[in-house]
């Protein structure tokens, strides 16, 4: 693709991010926004008109516990909406409480606070948190060097199969079961 993006008019931007905390010995707080912004004067479904500037400023907040990832607690906020009634939606999060951010999260995401009773945008921004809770999970645990010189499998399910070089047949995935077989310790 031949794209020169200065040659074009910006009309949307849609900025992700997360950042991960450490809460307690065995526990992250995972914290994700999500920021819309239009760059031009617009108009809604209704054909109101709408100003250029930020649509949707919303944030995720999780308390994910132990190797296992199960998520603890949870709560939204809506800091800029483009209707107020998108704010009776924040409770709808609270299902995703007690999920493990394992294979198959984000379609539970989908089932549990997608459709008519939840919003687009939480269920997009949790899709998204999941790979961060691990990195950020990973980066809390990482701190130490792990016991016997490998972390426990158990801490380590979480990758395997997640990407290319992550593979279970991979050479990453195969040197970690080695390791893992070495010790009692490292199989727990």
């Amino acid at each position: 693709m031949d794209f020169n993006p200065d040659a074009y008019e910006k009309l949307h931007t849609r900025n992700l991010q997360m950042t991960s905390y450490g809460y307690r010995a065995d526990a992250i707080v995972l914290e994700g926004r999500l920021v819309d912004e239009r760059f031009f004067p617009s108009h809604n479904l209704f054909g109101d008109h709408r100003p250029p500037g930020i649509v949707h400023d919303m944030t995720l907040r999780m308390v994910i516990a132990g190797s296992g990832l199960v998520i603890e607690d949870i709560e939204a906020q809506m800091t800029t909406v483009p209707n107020t009634e998108c704010r009776e939606a924040l409770a709808s999060v609270a299902p995703l409480k007690g999920e493990r951010i394992t294979g198959g999260f984000t379609a539970r995401v989908h089932q549990r606070i997608g459709g008519g009773s939840g919003c687009a945008h939480l269920v997009a921004l949790a899709r998204a948190m999941a790979s961060a809770a691990v990195q950020g999970a990973y980066a809390a645990m990482s701190r130490q060097p792990p016991p016997g010189g490998t972390y426990p499998m158990k801490s380590l399910r979480a990758v395997i199969d997640t990407c290319h070089i992550w593979r279970s047949d991979g050479p990453l995935v195969q040197r970690l079961l080695r390791l893992a077989g070495r010790g009692k310790q490292n199989n727990a």
